[in-house]
């Protein structure tokens, strides 16, 4: 385990309710390789905050490595539209470049 994963970790225990810290988490298990715990963790952080844009990026982006492009794109689909209706055309724009790179 990661020194920052470590970090995470421990912060999260004290306050996991914070999408930031289960984003981060996330990211670093993706980082290791791990997946489908990283895809668990942005879950949890859209249940925390399910207006974190770059979360639906982060997971769409993950399925496609694993190959699950079907679920890549609706999940990309998904958070275009909660971006798009939270202002935020920055993500909507990169969620729109990521969909159309899966084939």
């Amino acid at each position: 385990m990661s020194p920052r994963l470590a970090q995470l970790q421990k912060l999260h225990a004290a306050d996991p309710s914070d999408p930031f810290l289960t984003y981060g988490i996330a990211l670093e298990l993706g980082k290791a390789g791990h997946l489908d715990d990283a895809i668990a963790w942005l879950d949890k952080t859209l249940a925390a905050d399910a207006k974190y844009c770059y979360a639906y990026f982060q997971k769409a982006k993950m399925l496609g490595e694993k190959g699950e492009d079907e679920a890549a794109r609706n999940v990309l689909k998904e958070g275009m539209m909660v971006a798009t209706s939270s202002g935020d055309a920055h993500a909507a724009s990169e969620m729109a470049q990521l969909l159309e790179s899966i084939v």
